[in-house]
């Protein structure tokens, strides 16, 4: 018997108690924003952060309009920035913005069972986007701009905080119909505890979720692949979907290119114009039959995606997880990923954190750091490796970016070592601007945001440090750590572990108490 028919009670039971758990689990799906994690708490940070189309030089934001001499005026939230002189190449930074976390979540899964996590599956910018910081909430639908830091134990090493945030979804406002098709891993790998059964679990309670104008679609895959259900208005077919989903076995291998390509046939025939069109992957990404490398997959994604519109959101399952194939899908398909192993973890994705990954805030959005030469002497980006985009294609919005639904935040670090007695001196740091096309009419905006070298002295550590930016240290610290890495400053594993369990206390989150133990648990396993 599957876990959602013990949680309601077996198939005999009234749909209407079914729909009484799932209300008390969920609280209102889809009208609830997200932070873009399933470890996102709004109690781990309660620090708050102190365009137009064209072409400036790279790291130069655009002018705002109405501002004809270069300067952009203050926006809603009262952030501005003045048109300054390109700094070098050397002194810029770009990536495309993106929210997955499922990196952090298979790490933890994987310490638990005992194991330390392989180290190129360990994505810190992952890590750090795990944990909700307090960034302020932008006016409208673009971002708010944040950027802050602190010194490091390392001489002249800081670590700067660059924040970005969209607003979250209204609860009661309104929203497009969504078109949903789910495409779910029935192979044999998925007969594991925590994995076809949590899958199930999840779509049950979404189902009772969903609002009578929205529509789903289920495509099941093993060896083959196979449309369970077309495209499928909700409205008088609850009971349908439920029992679609309940009928679902494991059998055979895993044969993942067959179940994206059947999934994307289903979505392309189901296509809702006006509605947010996504497909959901739910699988361990094992693949062992078919085509088992990315790029054929890929490229079938990137032609729809650019025809249609049709965005990919992974969820990743299971002990063994094919981490990276699950990850460039969801990139190529400008969705994200996430991992859950728990029912908590999947209730928090498909009550809490879908709605993100419905609406979308912003396509293709990219962000620029430009630091200043005469203050910095180098900089590194912690994480956003498969993320970085050439800083001249900053502002060519054909070159891909990111997807960010409402509620969404993306937090990075940089390791900074300014200049031997910049702080002092003072002036400009940093400049940090997003550029992003709006989901509707594909116009171009941009927001900036600027750091002074004097803003730096705070001490990391210091209890007067924001609590979310020590948060975001700790989980940067930690996941460099398991990739080998030495950061500028980085603490001992004994005194990370520390670090993390008095944050836990401080902010009495349990997110940052997990962590703490995740970072503990790393620790006996190194000796």
């Amino acid at each position: 018997m599957d876990v959602y028919r013990r949680m309601t009670g077996g198939a005999g039971r009234t749909r209407a108690r079914r729909a009484a758990v799932a209300a008390a689990l969920a609280g209102g799906l889809l009208l609830a924003g997200c932070s873009g994690g399933t470890g996102a708490d709004r109690t781990a940070a309660r620090d708050s952060g102190k365009g137009a189309p064209g072409a400036p030089a790279p790291g130069v934001p655009a002018p705002a309009p109405g501002a004809p001499d270069g300067r952009q005026r203050p926006g809603a939230d009262g952030q501005h920035d003045e048109a300054r002189e390109a700094p070098p190449a050397s002194h810029l930074s770009t990536f495309a913005l993106d929210v997955d976390t499922a990196s952090y979540g298979y790490a933890r899964r994987t310490l638990a069972d005992g194991r330390l996590p392989a180290p190129d599956t360990v994505r810190p910018e992952e890590f750090v986007n795990s944990f909700r910081q307090s960034y302020p909430k932008p006016g409208g639908n673009g971002f708010s701009v944040t950027i802050d830091g602190a010194r490091t134990p390392a001489p002249d090493w800081s670590l700067v905080r660059v924040g970005l945030a969209t607003r979250p979804a209204d609860r009661h406002g309104e929203r497009p119909p969504a078109a949903l098709t789910f495409v779910v891993d029935i192979s044999g790998s998925m007969a594991e505890p925590g994995r076809l059964d949590l899958v199930k679990e999840s779509l049950g309670v979404l189902i009772d979720q969903l609002r009578d104008d929205d529509s789903i679609a289920l495509v099941t895959f093993s060896d083959e692949a196979e449309t369970r259900l077309p495209m499928t208005r909700v409205e008088g077919n609850r009971d349908r979907v439920h029992d679609v989903v309940d009928a679902l076995e494991t059998t055979a291998s895993t044969n993942v290119e067959a179940g994206v390509t059947t999934g994307y046939d289903t979505a392309v025939e189901g296509h809702r114009k006006g509605a947010t069109n996504r497909v959901v992957l739910l699988s361990d990404a094992l693949a062992n039959t078919g085509e088992t490398e990315a790029e054929a997959i890929l490229e079938r994604i990137a032609d729809e995606r650019r025809a249609y519109g049709i965005t990919l959101f992974g969820v990743g399952v299971g002990s063994e997880y094919g981490d990276a194939l699950m990850e460039r899908l969801a990139d190529k398909g400008d969705g994200h990923t996430t991992y859950v192993s728990t029912s908590e973890q999947a209730r928090k994705v498909f009550v809490d954190q879908l709605p993100a990954h419905i609406e979308l805030r912003a396509r293709d959005a990219k962000a620029q750091v430009a630091f200043d030469p005469e203050t910095v002497e180098t900089h590194r980006l912690i994480g956003y490796d498969n993320r970085r985009v050439a800083d001249e294609d900053f502002r060519d919005d054909r070159v891909d970016g990111g997807e960010v639904g409402p509620g969404h935040q993306v937090t990075a670090l940089y390791a900074v070592k300014t200049r031997p007695g910049a702080l002092d001196r003072g002036g400009r740091l940093a400049t940090a601007t997003v550029r992003w096309l709006d989901p509707a009419s594909r116009a171009p905006h941009e927001r900036s945001g600027a750091l002074g070298a004097g803003a730096l002295g705070g001490r990391l550590w210091d209890e007067g440090t924001a609590p979310g930016l020590r948060v975001a240290a700790v989980a940067a610290y930690f996941a460099d750590s398991l990739r080998g890495g030495e950061l500028p400053g980085a603490p001992s594993g004994t005194e990370l572990a520390e670090r993390a369990g008095a944050l836990a206390r401080t902010t009495e989150s349990a997110v940052v108490e997990q962590l703490a133990e995740s970072i503990r648990q790393a620790n006996r396993l190194r000796g």
